[in-house]
């Protein structure tokens, strides 16, 4: 054989194997893909329950305390309480006098001097009152 035919027909042989390997791989794709699609169906019709039962995490993973404690400042503009509270067990704070975010109507309810009772949602270094009743 010349080597020009021989070469052109170890390139088209080539190329119809590849062919084929190529179709192979996309029956291969799609088999995988009816396979992935049909045990998914098959978990979600295996899911059964009442989900609304369910506890759902607070965002950011807030810690929850509670605390004792004097009103000393009420910032509603800014949405804060500053409060002389004793030490909070759960955050591992001594007694300190510090600010907290809180939620207008939260602030409405107290006044300067008030011994209080509170909530806190903690989250780091920080807390929210989410809580608060006069004693």
């Amino acid at each position: 054989m010349k080597p020009l035919t021989l070469a052109a027909m170890l390139g088209l042989a080539a190329l119809l194997a590849a062919c084929g390997q190529k179709a192979e791989t996309d029956d291969a794709a799609a088999n995988t893909t009816a396979e992935a699609t049909g045990k998914m169906d098959a978990m979600a019709s295996n899911m059964s329950g009442d989900m609304g039962n369910m506890e759902m995490p607070m965002a950011g993973s807030a810690k929850m305390a509670k605390g004792a404690g004097t009103v000393t400042a009420v910032d509603k503009s800014a949405g804060t309480i500053t409060l002389d509270h004793g030490p909070i067990a759960e955050a591992d704070w001594p007694a300190m006098t510090m600010a907290f975010k809180a939620k207008p109507e939260l602030l409405d309810s107290v006044k300067v001097g008030d011994k209080v009772a509170f909530d806190l949602a903690l989250n780091g270094n920080a807390g929210e009152v989410t809580a608060i009743q006069k004693q």
